[in-house]
């Protein structure tokens, strides 16, 4: 079953960082089978909806999705963006 990473950036404090951490990310995200479906502050929000930044990755599944996760080259950009953002990030199962 098909799998979504959302990551909601809340708060950035180091955009630097933000930087580095997206120059490692993406490509080990990709190279673990995600593929970017949105990445981009919303067009418009509703609600308790914030303007921030938000993150969409499809997988194959929950599972592939973490193993992106704890994969050593998404560990590398974590420690990159070593505090530089707040984020709220979830793995969810498509229907």
């Amino acid at each position: 079953m098909t799998a979504y990473w959302i990551s909601t950036y809340q708060e950035i404090t180091d955009e630097a960082k933000v930087k580095a951490y997206s120059k490692i990310a993406r490509p080990a995200l990709l190279a673990a089978g995600g593929t970017f479906v949105a990445a981009a502050e919303p067009a418009q929000v509703y609600e308790a909806g914030e303007q921030t930044r938000v993150v969409l990755i499809q997988f194959d599944s929950v599972e592939a999705a973490v193993a992106a996760h704890d994969s050593d080259g998404y560990q590398e950009a974590l420690a990159a963006l070593d505090g530089g953002a707040v984020r709220d990030m979830r793995v969810v199962p498509g229907l």
